[in-house]
Parts: structure tokens; C-alpha cells; sequence
């Protein structure tokens, strides 16, 4: 008897892991309706469009309707929780570090109907983000209703942030790995923090998939590629490493471009993002949207190099903008979109020139998500594994390991830092702190701490 009261005593392993399995339920549950929500959302605004007909009036209704819905979107943020801006990911490592606060209710609130606003109001903006940065939240509440350590409070809002992956992509192994790669300078590495990250990374998948009978989100049939063509991948991959450094430095340079503007006057760059938007989704609706549809679209289709070039263009400008406006939103989905229409303008190239087979177009494509991630983010393990579950391309792992690698490698050998890690160390400056580089907790002590 005694045994058993000490395995479900408050600070039990068992205690600690049963809760991190009611957050990934909680978080899958959470993150299946706001993701519903928004495809309300997008069904309804497509039928209303539709409906309108063509010439100008279509035009008009989108501008007005996107417009409203941008600019609702940032000053609800602004009003009830400004750090529910953007992904949330720097938040959560920020509050892992214990340098930002956690209003994890206003949080909650904000990032749920601002996401729903900014998201289905066509910005180029991933439904990833919310979801990343409600399931630390969500962790949040959870931890503040116990009594846990310092150490097992951050395991939770690891596991918590790890689930809305989890939930977002239906990719559970991904976001174990995201916690891995991501955020081991803040994460606690230890068996009972390491354990409560895959249980509710697990729980939170199996709840979206149960819930919405879907499996891998964007499947992609592939075939073997000659080991000579992996020459080829590792050149794609070099010029995705310089891509990605480019992308987070034109990220920081719009934020920092729309903060010298009076904040009493910041709406308004809401308010204009959401009419250019509204125009697109008429004229050219794939340069709208996260792109998770978008995806699968491209790779099927015969679209020529010049318009794939003009679409990476419009989204890499799409999402700066986007997520500058300081409405909720991530950024994962529209890079994987800008990295497909890349690699298959790179692959299209390459069957045109080279004597390879036209599927390998396709291969170009999956393996530009993983290196374009990779490149930006600088956690390769993840854009590998990301890549895979969403496609099912099993056959490309070798050619989607060789692509992010090199994009990783030319990314750090010119000079550039992780997104996130950026995105941090600006919103400490901004706060009045000051950045430091705390040397990393790597995985290696497993065994060792938080036994």
C-alpha cells in the first residue's frame, strides 16, 4: 500500500507523467478545433467570393473583409496580451529562461480569435504558431494549479509547446526533436522532462488524428534517386542555407521597419497587409494563405520556372509582412510553402538541363522544405523529420539529410543565427534586458539530472 502511495504521490514520477498525458489530450483538443475553426473560416470566405462573381466587387468585399479582420486581429493582441504577437516560440523560451512573464489566460484568448481573425483573413501565416504557443499555455495552467519544481514547471511548458507541433503537422516525432534541437539552451534535459515532451507530443497527435481522421498532411509519391543526383541536392541546399540566412534577416528588418512607426498609428500597416491580401486572394490566391494546401498543388502541377520564381517572391514578401503586422501567426507552414516553390523552379531547371527523370522535380521540392527550414531554424534533425512525416516520402530520406545538412552548414558558415534565437534576443532588448548566451543543456546528462 505504502508503494502505491508513494507512485501517485504529488511529486512522483507518475504524478508528473499523468499530467503531461492531460496536456497533450487538453492541447490535441485545443488545436483541433481552432484548426476546424479556421477551415470554417476559409470555406466560408471562398463561397462568399465565389458567390460575388467577377469584375470589381469581389475585389472590394475582400479588401474590406481582410482589412478588418488584420487589424481586429492586432489591436485584440495589443489590448489583451501584446506577447501573443507572432509564433510565441521566442515567448515560451523566453519564459523558460525566466526573463518573460505568462499571462498564459490573455494568452489564450488572444492567440485563439486573433489567430482565427489574421489566419482566415488570407495572411501568409501558419496555424503552427498559435497552436506551438496555446499548448505551452495551456502547460502553463496546469503547472500553476500544482505545486512542481522549477525544472518540472519548464518540462511542462516544453511538452505543452511540443503537443501544438504535435497537433499542428500531426508530426509527434518532429516535435520531440523541435524541443531537442530548438530549445536546449533553456530546456531542463532530464527522464522525467524528456518523457513528459513525447508523452504529450504522442497523446496530442493521436487526439488530432482520431479527431480528424487524417494522416500524413501533404503526401507526395516519390521514387529512389541515383546516389549521383545527391550532388545536385547538395547544391540546392547551399543556395537554400544562403535563402534562409537572407529570410531571417529581412524578417527582423520589416519588424523593425513597422516598430518606428507610432504605436498609436501601428494598426494601420494591419489595416493595408490585410487589403493587399484581400486583392491577392482574387488575383493570385496561391500567394495567399499558409500554404499547407498550396503544397501539394505545386508539386502536382506543370507550373513553369518564372511563375514558381514570382510565387516564391510573393510569399517570402507575403509572410515578412505578415507577421511583422504583430498579429498571431507562425511561420513554419509559409517556409515550407517559399521552399517548395524554390525547389520545384530548382528541379524544373534541373530536368530541363540535366538527363534526370522528371519525378525528380518532386524530390526537389521535399527536400527544399527540410533545407530552407533547416537553414533558418538551424535544427536539421527537425526539418528532416518534419519533412517526412508530412509527406510519407520515405524513399528521400538520404536526399533530404544531404539537403539540409549543406543548408545548415552554408548557413552557419555565413554568419547567420537560429530565427528564433533572434527573435528572443530582440524581444529582450526591447523589454529593457539584456541577451545572453547561456551555454547549452545538451541531451548528454539524460540519465543524470531531474531522476
Amino acid at each position: 500500500m505504502a508503494r502505491g502511495t508513494d507512485l501517485f504521490s504529488a511529486g512522483s514520477d507518475t504524478a508528473y507523467f499523468v499530467k503531461a498525458a492531460i496536456v497533450g489530450l487538453l492541447v490535441g483538443g485545443l488545436a483541433t478545433g481552432f484548426h476546424a475553426g479556421l477551415e470554417v473560416l476559409f470555406a466560408q470566405y471562398a463561397a462568399l467570393r465565389s458567390a460575388l462573381g467577377g469584375g470589381v466587387l469581389p475585389y472590394a468585399v475582400s479588401v474590406v473583409i481582410s482589412s478588418l479582420c488584420v487589424a481586429g486581429a492586432y489591436l485584440l493582441v495589443q489590448r489583451v496580451a501584446p506577447e501573443a504577437a507572432g509564433s510565441g516560440i521566442q515567448e515560451i523560451e523566453g519564459a523558460m529562461e525566466d526573463k518573460r512573464p505568462v499571462h498564459w489566460p490573455q494568452v489564450l484568448i488572444a492567440k485563439f480569435f486573433g489567430g482565427l481573425l489574421a489566419l482566415g483573413s488570407g495572411l501568409v501565416l501558419g496555424r503552427e504558431g498559435p497552436t506551438i504557443h496555446m499548448g505551452a499555455m495551456t502547460a502553463e495552467a496546469l503547472a500553476r494549479s500544482h505545486d512542481i519544481s522549477a525544472a518540472d514547471h519548464k518540462g511542462l511548458l516544453a511538452a505543452g509547446a511540443a503537443a501544438g507541433l504535435a497537433a499542428a503537422f500531426n508530426a509527434p516525432l518532429a516535435a520531440i526533436l523541435f524541443i531537442v534541437e530548438e530549445t536546449r539552451r533553456q530546456f531542463p534535459f532530464g527522464y522525467r522532462t524528456y518523457m513528459a515532451v513525447i508523452i504529450a507530443s504522442i497523446l496530442s497527435a493521436a487526439v488530432t488524428e482520431q479527431l480528424t481522421q487524417t494522416g500524413p498532411l501533404l503526401v507526395v509519391d516519390v521514387h529512389y534517386l541515383p546516389v549521383w543526383s545527391y550532388v545536385l541536392l547538395a547544391v540546392l541546399g547551399v543556395l537554400l542555407g544562403g535563402l534562409g540566412v537572407f529570410f531571417n534577416w529581412a524578417l527582423l528588418a520589416v519588424m523593425d521597419l513597422f516598430i518606428r512607426i507610432p504605436k498609436a498609428l501601428r494598426w494601420l500597416p494591419a489595416l493595408a497587409i490585410g487589403a493587399v491580401t484581400g486583392i491577392l486572394l482574387n488575383a493570385f490566391p496561391d500567394a495567399t494563405g499558409g500554404g499547407e494546401d498550396l503544397v501539394h498543388d505545386l508539386i502536382s502541377s506543370n507550373y513553369g520556372v518564372l511563375v514558381l520564381l514570382l510565387l516564391t517572391f510573393l510569399r517570402f514578401g507575403g509572410v515578412l509582412f505578415s507577421y511583422a503586422s504583430g498579429v498571431p501567426g507562425g511561420i513554419f507552414a509559409p517556409m515550407l510553402s517559399i521552399a517548395t516553390c524554390a525547389g520545384l523552379a530548382f528541379g524544373v531547371l534541373a530536368v530541363q538541363t540535366l538527363p534526370v527523370e522528371d519525378n525528380f522535380r518532386a524530390a526537389c521540392a521535399v527536400a527544399a522544405m527540410g533545407g530552407f527550414f533547416a537553414a533558418s531554424v538551424r535544427a536539421p534533425l527537425v526539418g528532416v523529420v518534419l519533412v517526412m512525416e508530412l509527406t510519407g516520402a520515405y524513399a528521400l530520406i538520404m536526399p533530404v539529410l544531404v539537403t539540409c545538412t549543406t543548408a545548415s552548414l552554408t548557413a552557419h558558415h555565413l554568419g547567420g543565427r537560429p530565427i528564433y534565437e533572434q527573435l528572443l534576443d530582440r524581444t529582450l532588448r526591447l523589454s529593457g534586458q539584456s541577451p545572453d548566451n547561456e551555454p547549452d543543456k545538451t541531451p548528454v546528462q539524460l540519465g543524470t539530472r531531474n531522476s
